[in-house]
């Protein structure tokens, strides 16, 4: 039986010229698409992919934190991080989120199928662009909690933050993560609190640094 990939992108393009490149590989088909990271995360659930190529920058969930809560499900796909950054710290954040391969995207008609049969292999793969110093960097990088300042945050107030940078209001973040607006102001002022920022000007431009969002 082929392997089968589910695509998530939010630019139409880059999905139409992966999904072009995976079409040449055999016994690989693409079963699905998705816009943002939290529709890659409900079509995982729903449809079990084997593999999801992931682009780390998305509205809506981040790749870095789509990719936790897919490789935690049962059975769990394998994520290939697909990015258009080579910066040791995106490529470390994405690693420990569970992705088994980083690919560029300029490198990605050359790369997928050698990532593919990699991480089908038991392997990692990662691409040639971010090897060398970055990787030197990386493998000499200590993976504890306060190596990023992300990994003060717990995964939903990354989520907040994240919807926060993206203009989202309270009442529509609650509605998004099924809570409570009263739940989200609680949230917003502990991201605040942890972060030592003051508004959401500020919020927005630490989610933009640390690639949470690329708004």
């Amino acid at each position: 039986m082929g392997k089968r990939v589910l695509l998530a992108d939010d630019h139409d393009v880059v999905r139409a010229g992966l999904r072009s490149i995976l079409a040449e590989i055999p016994e690989v088909a693409v079963i699905a698409e998705a816009q943002n990271g939290r529709e890659a995360v409900d079509l995982c659930r729903e449809l079990c992919p084997d593999v999801v190529l992931l682009d780390v920058s998305m509205p809506e969930l981040n790749g870095f934190d789509a990719a936790r809560k897919i490789v935690a499900l049962d059975p769990a796909p394998k994520v290939i991080a697909v990015s258009m950054h080579a910066e040791m710290r995106l490529v470390n954040e994405v690693l420990k989120a569970g992705a088994s391969g980083y690919v560029l995207k300029s490198n990605a008609a050359s790369e997928l199928a050698p990532a593919l049969n990699a991480i089908f292999t038991g392997r990692m793969f990662l691409s040639p662009g971010v090897t060398g110093s970055i990787v030197e960097q990386y493998l000499r990088y200590e993976l504890s909690q306060g190596s990023s300042p992300l990994a003060i945050l717990s995964p939903r107030e990354r989520e907040v933050l994240q919807l926060l940078a993206e203009g989202k209001s309270s009442k529509e973040i609650a509605a998004t993560l099924c809570v409570s607006v009263k739940t989200i102001d609680a949230q917003r002022g502990q991201i605040m609190s942890k972060l030592q920022l003051r508004t959401v000007a500020e919020l927005t431009k630490f989610a933009i640094r640390e690639g949470l969002t690329s708004l």
